[in-house]
């Protein structure tokens, strides 16, 4: 089963008039952004590749493009001050929606290009 409507109605309220306009533009109509959205948060807080972000939030491909051009063109970074300005939280809920696992991996010294150990002998 998969976890859908990480993003409150709340949260989606704030976040809806600063998204990009879907008319005016040519070619095939967007999906929901909402639901684009939750498929970009899911892919960024389960660690996955693009392509195995489930078909239920749309083609890898189109969260791809969608989360680049929303980097690219500044969407971003109006939803974080618009949410952070029209909460009363301050953006505590975005904040936990975009919380990421970064958990680090130590390898043995060995691995991580220490300097080998002389072991008292060498072949000739």
């Amino acid at each position: 089963m998969l976890r859908t409507g990480a993003i409150s109605d709340e949260l989606w309220a704030v976040i809806e008039p600063v998204m990009p306009m879907r008319g005016g533009r040519r070619g095939r109509p967007w999906n929901d952004h909402r639901l684009t959205l939750e498929g970009i948060v899911w892919r960024f807080r389960t660690g996955t590749p693009w392509r195995d972000v489930p078909d239920h939030f749309g083609s890898w491909q189109s969260l791809w493009e969608r989360h680049n051009r929303w980097s690219v063109d500044g969407t971003y970074v109006r939803m974080f001050t618009t949410v952070q300005a029209g909460t009363p939280d301050g953006g505590a809920e975005l904040m936990r929606l975009l919380s990421v696992d970064s958990t680090n991996v130590r390898v043995h010294q060995h691995a991580a290009g220490a300097p080998k150990p002389d072991t008292g002998g060498s072949l000739e």
